[in-house]
């Protein structure tokens, strides 16, 4: 049998991070790198990264072996090493749009909010085709995970984990891998029990090395066993598993690490074995001290002491937290374990209780954002009060260490939110919790950059109120929808949600969400350049903001229409509609508005070929902007002012009018920029 290999690096009870074998296939792998392909031999360029696969079941060190080969290739590989997971502990398909993002925020490239999968895996290939990078797949379920991210590059490299062979994927020759020899499986129960253990007893060391079949993941939870129980002998532990009966339920090759997990787990304290069993629950198969307390029902010292005694055992995976604080540890249960925890839960805890569970975990996660929000609202505000109230466990000490938490932990809460919304029947927590992460993001990223996570969010919403009936929140989750839409130029699509919230809205008999679903469906027409519909649209807009006196908003909506009438050519009706918003603004007592209202009413003049009138009203427009003390509104009307007159042939009063926009500015050149922009506009 080839040299094994396991990486027991974050496993209490291991003396460090060790690699154990596995030489032969290392050296078989790296050869396969320069190995000539069906391209090279016929004498063309490989099209295409090459790909590495190392197969073999949960449980049998194959992501070890690839995170060692990723760390001995990396030199080669100046780009980096970029890393994703395409399946989740607890099994669920990583979808690719979120495999593709997280390649993509690696690589400092934002992701447009909304993009579907061809179009976010288009980008990686794209960002890839000009670097020489290691790509890690791991957990790839098939090659349809695989393909559509493999970069068009040649000179980077995909090294990809499976647990079977990637058909339709050509020229991947795979490294299968099966459980441990002797001497490795002896060398990693050393490395828990110490070597005075193995060395009185070796022939019962070798017996348990064949009772776990050599599986890396049995071998360490046997060890994680031994080290917890310094007087117990390695010859106590070949008997109890001999004495097990065979888990006949399970495959042949997954039966020794299910009765090296019965043993063990069989050997846990109640409460220790319930949290364990609930884990099972934990969103993407990461925990911390607050999770497994509110899974758990107990105190947050109390779950973190006992996964820290699970992690000692060999059922969790300690990984990085954002400080050493015990809470703020993170544990990973391991994809090998999963299948076998959700069974134990299934089989053992009533369905009632598994809900309470989840439902505390979900409340102590909403609670937890509540937390990360307010600590960055001002001193004295509601949130703030409120934060005060709450138990120490849940505050954060400044904004700093609550960004941090929530960058730490946002796959996780994603993933709970996710959990939650396809559960069905905590949809009030569901909502409660989609909610508090949408206002935590937006307060410590904003909504620009976190735009990518708030989409997905919204679309849970959506699926939420339209399971539930819930036209307002349906209204509310579509109009989010479709404004992140049109603002990354898929406005045909916004379009569409747009008349759908519309059609919500009405459902709800909700006058706000029906006025700003018309207005934008009129600024969605504008986009396409349909200036009658979007009049037509934005004149329904005006009317509902009429009857319900909304003044503000009827000023507003009267400068929208103009503009639509003004890009129309429909110069009369522009005309009207700017002086009735200068008309409301001026009711309202909004200066600056009032004047850019006829600054507006100046330009459509001109345009309808009246230049004395807009020299005029231009005039006024500037009186109005000093009146309000806007400087720079000013300035920008003092230069259209100039525009008019040197195109009436006054070049001598353009030159005064240049002049003033640039001391009210401070300087000349800035004066000018001003120019360029508001010409624009």
């Amino acid at each position: 049998m080839a040299d094994q290999a396991v990486d027991v690096g974050g496993q209490a009870g291991a003396s460090g991070s060790q690699f154990f074998g596995r030489q032969r296939e290392l050296k078989a792998l790296r050869a396969d790198i320069e190995r000539a392909g069906l391209d090279t031999i016929s004498g063309r360029k490989a099209p295409r990264a090459r790909v590495l696969l190392i197969a073999g079941r949960p449980g049998s060190g194959r992501t070890a072996l690839a995170d060692e080969l990723a760390r001995r290739l990396a030199d080669d590989y100046p780009d980096g090493v970029l890393r994703t997971r395409l399946t989740e502990p607890g099994g669920r398909r990583v979808p690719m749009e979120q495999a593709a993002r997280a390649l993509l925020d690696s690589l400092s490239i934002a992701s447009p909010p909304g993009a579907d999968e061809d179009e976010l895996t288009e980008m990686v290939r794209e960002a890839l085709a000009v670097r020489r990078t290691l790509l890690f797949l791991d957990d790839a379920g098939d090659a349809e995970q695989v393909d559509p991210l493999l970069p068009d590059n040649s000179d980077c490299l995909v090294v990809a984990v499976a647990q079977g062979p990637l058909t339709g994927i050509p020229d991947v020759r795979p490294c299968t891998l099966g459980g441990m020899d002797a001497k490795s499986a002896i060398e990693l129960l050393g490395t828990f029990t110490g070597s005075v253990r193995i060395t009185v007893d070796p022939q019962a060391a070798e017996s348990i090395a064949e009772e776990c079949g050599g599986l890396p993941a049995a071998l360490v939870l046997i060890g994680g066993w031994l080290a917890a129980r310094p007087r117990a002998s390695v010859a106590d532990v070949a008997k109890r598993l001999r004495g097990l009966p065979d888990a006949g339920e399970q495959p042949t090759s997954a039966r020794p690490l299910a009765r090296a997990f019965r043993l063990v787990y069989e050997s846990l304290p109640p409460s220790a074995a319930g949290m364990l069993r609930l884990l099972a629950l934990a969103p993407g198969g990461t925990a911390d001290a607050h999770t497994a307390s509110a899974l758990a029902g107990c105190s947050v010292q109390t779950a973190g002491t006992t996964l820290h005694e699970l992690a000692a055992h060999g059922f969790l995976h300690t990984l990085a937290g954002p400080s050493s604080a015990p809470g703020d540890v993170q544990y990973e249960v391991p994809g090998a374990l999963a299948p076998l925890l959700r069974a134990l839960m299934e089989a053992q805890d009533r369905p009632a209780e598994v809900q309470l569970a989840r439902a505390r975990m979900l409340e102590r996660t909403v609670r937890q954002l509540q937390a990360c929000r307010a600590v960055t609202e001002p001193d004295g505000s509601p949130a703030v009060k409120k934060l005060a109230g709450m138990p120490r466990a849940l505050r954060f000490a400044n904004a700093a260490a609550a960004a941090q938490w929530l960058r730490l932990r946002q796959p996780a809460l994603l993933a709970a939110a996710r959990m939650a919304v396809e559960d069905g029947d905590l949809d009030t927590l569901a909502r409660r919790l989609v909610a508090a992460l949408v206002r935590a993001l937006a307060a410590h990223r904003g909504t620009e950059a976190a735009a990518p996570e708030l989409y997905g969010l919204h679309q849970l919403v959506l699926s939420v109120a339209q399971r539930r009936g819930l036209h307002r929140e349906e209204a509310a989750a579509l109009l989010n929808l479709a404004d992140l839409d049109a603002q990354t130029g898929r406005t045909k699509d916004a379009l569409v949600r747009y008349r759908a919230a519309l059609d919500a809205g009405r459902a709800a008999h909700d006058p706000y969400a029906t006025g700003r679903a018309m207005e934008s469906v009129g600024a969605a027409h504008q986009d396409l350049g349909d200036w009658q519909r979007a009049a037509d649209w934005y004149g329904r807009a005006l009317a509902q903001r009429q009857t319900r006196g909304e003044r503000a908003d009827e000023a507003r909506l009267y400068g929208r229409l103009g503009t639509a009438h003004t890009y129309a050519g429909r110069y009369g009706e522009a005309l009207r509609s700017w002086r009735a918003a200068a008309a409301g603004y001026r009711r309202l007592g909004d200066l600056p508005s009032q004047a850019r209202a006829l600054s507006e009413v100046a330009r459509v003049q001109e345009y309808a070929g009246r230049p004395e009138e807009s020299l005029h009203t231009c005039r006024e427009a500037v009186e109005w902007a000093r009146q309000a003390g806007d400087a720079r509104l000013q300035a920008a009307l003092q230069l259209r002012l100039a525009d008019t007159l040197d195109r009436l042939g006054d070049p001598a009063a353009a030159r005064l009018h240049r002049a003033t926009a640039g001391r009210l500015l401070g300087e000349e050149g800035s004066a000018y920029e001003i120019r360029s922009t508001s010409a624009k506009d």
